[in-house]
């Protein structure tokens, strides 16, 4: 087995290499095509519903699939639906680890995080129900870009084994690793594609209600998310790995 892992690893470092400069739609073509239903996207954010588009132009009903914390924003369970209807997906949602979350909760009250900062939390919530929506899958694509964060996504490749999920069997596609944020929104407003509501309110990296709020001009939009703690930890456990890459 730790030999087979070797092989895909080497293999997809190769095709990372090979694909380093292609364009998002490329790196979705080979990924969807690959691994067709056995690879998902990941939605969140503004950079998802990109990926989303670009993706049903490619292979309608991909597979779809989304977090919901249970601390999500009234604009964001709104959001949900409008990206299902528009690109008419079956939007397959997990929920956060009740009995975790419950006796976390129990334990310390609604607003730990703030007092001992997000990871336990984002643990119950977040990486909980990304681990069982990984687990039946064999790729998964994500909206990850380098310039998002500076400390732990600046060297990210666009397709790499996840050393997180899966064992090392898992592939996770970054198809706009190399795309700025203009980029993004330029694809938006060319493509005309959804987004949420929020976005026109000043926030730009969206999460948790408690743990997000709107930027001011000339702030890093990482500066939005868990502004209490050490910037250059802004990860939720989700992208855990990234973190890896810098040390």
């Amino acid at each position: 087995m730790p030999e087979q892992n070797a092989e895909l690893e080497k293999e997809i470092e190769q095709l990372a290499e090979d694909y380093r400069d292609s364009s998002p739609q490329e790196i979705l073509e080979y990924a969807l095509n690959r691994f067709e239903s056995g690879i998902t996207i990941a939605f969140s954010g503004a950079e998802d519903v990109v990926l989303i588009d670009m993706a049903t132009k490619i292979m309608p009903g991909v597979s779809v699939f989304s977090l919901d914390t249970g601390r999500l924003h009234p604009e964001t369970y709104r959001f949900f639906d409008v990206v299902r209807e528009r690109y008419d997906i079956l939007l397959e949602v997990f929920f956060a680890n009740r009995e975790k979350t419950e006796e976390l909760v129990l334990k310390k009250g609604m607003f730990s995080f703030y007092r001992d900062g997000h990871g336990e939390c984002c643990g119950v919530r977040k990486v909980d129900p990304l681990r069982r929506s990984l687990s039946t899958r064999a790729a998964w694509i994500t909206g990850q870009r380098k310039d998002q964060s500076p400390n732990t996504r600046a060297e990210i490749p666009v397709m790499e084994v996840d050393t997180v999920f899966g064992g090392g069997k898992l592939i996770k596609f970054n198809p706009l690793a190399n795309w700025s944020s203009k980029q993004v929104w330029d694809y938006i407003r060319e493509n005309d594609v959804p987004y949420n509501d929020l976005h026109k309110m000043g926030y730009v990296s969206i999460g948790c209600e408690p743990c997000t709020r709107p930027v001011l001009p000339g702030q890093h939009e990482r500066e939005g998310r868990w502004w209490w703690e050490e910037s250059t930890k802004k990860e939720c456990g989700l992208h855990s790995g990234n973190i890896r890459l810098r040390v």
